[in-house]
Protein backbone atom coordinates (compact mmCIF):
# COMPACT_ATOMS: atom_id res chain seq x y z
CA UNK A 1 0.00 0.00 0.00
CA UNK A 2 2.73 2.48 0.93
CA UNK A 3 4.27 1.22 -2.60
CA UNK A 4 1.34 2.20 -4.51
CA UNK A 5 1.10 5.67 -2.90
CA UNK A 6 4.60 6.35 -3.26
CA UNK A 7 4.38 5.39 -7.00
CA UNK A 8 1.46 7.39 -7.50
CA UNK A 9 2.88 10.47 -5.43
CA UNK A 10 6.47 10.00 -8.05
CA UNK A 11 3.98 9.71 -11.08
CA UNK A 12 2.50 13.14 -10.27
CA UNK A 13 5.90 14.90 -9.56
CA UNK A 14 7.28 13.54 -12.89
CA UNK A 15 3.89 14.67 -14.59
CA UNK A 16 4.02 18.17 -13.49
CA UNK A 17 1.35 20.53 -13.68
CA UNK A 18 0.90 19.59 -18.08
CA UNK A 19 -0.59 16.32 -16.73
CA UNK A 20 -3.34 17.57 -14.43
CA UNK A 21 -4.37 20.58 -17.20
CA UNK A 22 -4.29 18.88 -20.28
CA UNK A 23 -8.31 18.75 -20.67
CA UNK A 24 -8.46 22.44 -19.17
CA UNK A 25 -8.61 23.82 -23.04
CA UNK A 26 -11.18 22.07 -23.96
CA UNK A 27 -13.36 22.68 -20.94
CA UNK A 28 -11.83 26.40 -21.37
CA UNK A 29 -13.62 26.51 -25.12
CA UNK A 30 -16.97 25.74 -23.57
CA UNK A 31 -16.88 29.18 -22.02
CA UNK A 32 -16.18 30.77 -25.11
CA UNK A 33 -19.25 30.60 -27.90
CA UNK A 34 -16.99 32.39 -30.18
CA UNK A 35 -14.59 29.73 -30.48
CA UNK A 36 -16.91 27.56 -32.63
CA UNK A 37 -15.48 25.74 -35.49
CA UNK A 38 -18.56 25.76 -37.65
CA UNK A 39 -17.78 28.92 -40.30
CA UNK A 40 -20.15 28.96 -43.42
CA UNK A 41 -18.78 30.05 -46.57
CA UNK A 42 -21.28 30.99 -49.09
CA UNK A 43 -20.01 32.11 -52.83
CA UNK A 44 -21.57 33.60 -55.55
CA UNK A 45 -19.58 34.69 -58.73
CA UNK A 46 -20.69 37.46 -60.69
CA UNK A 47 -18.64 37.89 -63.91
CA UNK A 48 -18.03 42.07 -64.22
CA UNK A 49 -16.52 42.16 -67.42
CA UNK A 50 -19.54 43.13 -69.77
CA UNK A 51 -19.53 46.83 -68.42
CA UNK A 52 -23.01 46.62 -67.22
CA UNK A 53 -22.15 47.86 -63.90
CA UNK A 54 -21.38 50.95 -61.80
CA UNK A 55 -19.21 51.10 -58.62
CA UNK A 56 -21.76 52.68 -56.08
CA UNK A 57 -19.03 52.67 -53.04
CA UNK A 58 -15.73 51.66 -52.22
CA UNK A 59 -14.00 50.49 -48.88
CA UNK A 60 -17.52 50.36 -47.00
CA UNK A 61 -16.69 49.32 -43.29
CA UNK A 62 -19.28 47.00 -40.91
CA UNK A 63 -18.02 46.38 -37.62
CA UNK A 64 -18.75 44.77 -34.15
CA UNK A 65 -17.40 44.24 -30.67
CA UNK A 66 -17.67 42.23 -27.92
CA UNK A 67 -16.02 42.28 -24.32
CA UNK A 68 -14.38 38.65 -22.61
CA UNK A 69 -13.32 38.70 -19.45
CA UNK A 70 -9.38 37.33 -18.77
CA UNK A 71 -9.34 37.24 -22.61
CA UNK A 72 -11.28 33.81 -22.94
CA UNK A 73 -14.66 34.38 -21.09
CA UNK A 74 -16.93 36.13 -23.48
CA UNK A 75 -19.88 38.55 -21.90
CA UNK A 76 -20.25 40.66 -24.65
CA UNK A 77 -19.23 38.55 -28.24
CA UNK A 78 -18.28 40.11 -31.67
CA UNK A 79 -20.96 38.97 -34.26
CA UNK A 80 -20.82 38.71 -37.62
CA UNK A 81 -24.71 39.14 -38.08
CA UNK A 82 -23.82 42.72 -36.41
CA UNK A 83 -21.38 43.75 -38.76
CA UNK A 84 -22.99 42.62 -41.62
CA UNK A 85 -25.99 44.72 -40.57
CA UNK A 86 -23.80 48.02 -39.66
CA UNK A 87 -22.06 47.26 -43.72
CA UNK A 88 -25.62 47.73 -45.30
CA UNK A 89 -26.75 50.41 -43.37
CA UNK A 90 -23.29 52.13 -44.21
CA UNK A 91 -23.55 51.04 -47.83
CA UNK A 92 -27.63 52.36 -48.26
CA UNK A 93 -28.26 49.37 -49.95
CA UNK A 94 -32.10 49.56 -50.76
CA UNK A 95 -34.48 46.10 -51.52
CA UNK A 96 -35.73 45.83 -55.22
CA UNK A 97 -32.66 47.28 -56.67
CA UNK A 98 -29.96 45.62 -58.44
CA UNK A 99 -27.21 46.47 -56.02
CA UNK A 100 -24.76 43.58 -54.81
CA UNK A 101 -21.63 43.77 -52.45
CA UNK A 102 -18.16 43.09 -54.30
CA UNK A 103 -14.99 41.92 -53.01
CA UNK A 104 -16.23 41.07 -49.27
CA UNK A 105 -13.85 40.46 -46.80
CA UNK A 106 -14.20 39.61 -43.01
CA UNK A 107 -11.29 39.72 -40.69
CA UNK A 108 -11.33 38.81 -36.61
CA UNK A 109 -9.27 40.32 -34.67
CA UNK A 110 -8.95 40.91 -30.81
CA UNK A 111 -6.70 43.85 -28.55
CA UNK A 112 -5.65 41.90 -25.29
CA UNK A 113 -5.46 43.57 -22.47
CA UNK A 114 -4.19 42.25 -18.80
CA UNK A 115 -7.48 41.36 -17.21
CA UNK A 116 -9.67 41.57 -20.10
CA UNK A 117 -9.81 41.39 -24.65
CA UNK A 118 -12.24 43.30 -26.94
CA UNK A 119 -13.08 41.06 -29.83
CA UNK A 120 -13.84 42.53 -33.01
CA UNK A 121 -15.46 41.40 -36.37
CA UNK A 122 -15.11 43.69 -39.10
CA UNK A 123 -16.59 43.14 -42.29
CA UNK A 124 -15.37 45.31 -45.92
CA UNK A 125 -16.76 45.66 -49.49
CA UNK A 126 -17.37 47.52 -52.25
CA UNK A 127 -21.03 48.41 -53.98
CA UNK A 128 -21.84 47.22 -57.02
CA UNK A 129 -25.39 48.56 -59.05
CA UNK A 130 -26.14 47.00 -62.57
CA UNK A 131 -26.74 48.98 -65.17
CA UNK A 132 -29.29 47.63 -67.85
CA UNK A 133 -28.23 46.81 -71.19
CA UNK A 134 -27.07 49.84 -73.47
CA UNK A 135 -29.16 49.19 -76.63
CA UNK A 136 -28.13 50.95 -79.99
CA UNK A 137 -29.87 53.64 -81.02
CA UNK A 138 -29.79 54.34 -84.77
CA UNK A 139 -30.87 57.83 -86.30
CA UNK A 140 -32.55 56.99 -89.90
CA UNK A 141 -31.15 59.21 -92.32
CA UNK A 142 -33.71 60.85 -94.87
CA UNK A 143 -34.30 58.85 -97.95
CA UNK A 144 -31.84 59.84 -100.73
CA UNK A 145 -32.11 58.92 -104.43
CA UNK A 146 -31.00 55.16 -105.55
CA UNK A 147 -28.60 56.56 -108.02
CA UNK A 148 -27.01 59.68 -106.63
CA UNK A 149 -24.90 61.73 -109.17
CA UNK A 150 -21.40 62.08 -108.00
CA UNK A 151 -20.48 65.21 -107.08
CA UNK A 152 -19.19 67.92 -109.72
CA UNK A 153 -15.06 67.13 -110.70
CA UNK A 154 -15.24 63.77 -109.29
CA UNK A 155 -14.27 60.69 -111.57
CA UNK A 156 -16.03 57.71 -110.97
CA UNK A 157 -15.54 54.56 -112.54
CA UNK A 158 -18.68 52.97 -111.22
CA UNK A 159 -21.60 53.23 -113.49
CA UNK A 160 -25.28 52.29 -112.93
CA UNK A 161 -26.95 49.42 -115.21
Amino acid sequence: MQKTIFLLGLALLTGGCAAGVAGLPSELGSLNPNTSALEIHNQTEVKLTEGNFVTIKTNVVGQARGFSLLGFITLVPARFQTAMDRLYSKAQMQSGQPQTLGNVIMEKTSAYWILFSIPRVSVRADVVEFTPNATTILIPHAPSDSNPAPPEGSKSSVHPL
